[in-house]
């Protein structure tokens, strides 16, 4: 190990995907990936016997345990990276260069737009439509046993 920290590429890099939490991650992928196997095999077994719908149980447990072990290397994987930036410097903001915009292109983070409400006057105008349906729903409350077609207006 060097004096500024870890080298990449030894046994100090990787130290951590060695604490408890990430032991129970590997432990659990070789258990999932085995018994997905071992049913996989079991289903062969099944087929060569004359079941001939276990052929496509067969196949599917293998690529099941593939998908257990893809899901924790991209884990491990995350892990590396997300620790390599851990360790590296805080980067200067004023060293940064400014984002480039183009024509067309949106902000990644957009602020919300405040718009205030101006309140109504009585003497405006009234919307005759909804005046009507207001009217309509006032019948029909007045009289509850009526039917749409019931009413007057």
């Amino acid at each position: 190990m060097s004096e500024t920290g870890t080298v990449p590429g030894t046994l100090d890099a990787m130290r951590r995907l060695w604490t408890p939490t990430w032991i129970a991650r590997h432990v659990a992928m070789v258990v999932l990936a085995l018994g997905f196997l071992g049913l996989g095999w079991w289903q062969v077994s099944r087929a060569a016997a004359g079941n001939s719908l276990s052929w496509g149980y067969a196949v599917e447990w293998p690529i099941f345990a593939g998908f257990v072990v893809y899901v924790w290397w991209r884990e491990v994987k995350l892990a590396r990276r997300g620790a390599d930036e851990a360790d590296a410097p805080p980067a200067d903001p004023a060293d940064a260069p400014a984002p480039a915009v183009t024509a067309g292109s949106r902000p990644a983070v957009r602020r919300p737009v405040r718009v205030s409400r101006v309140p109504v006057d009585g003497d405006a105008v009234e919307d005759t439509d909804l005046a009507a349906y207001n009217h309509y729903l006032s019948w029909l409350s007045a009289n509850p046993g009526a039917r749409p077609g019931d009413y007057p207006g």
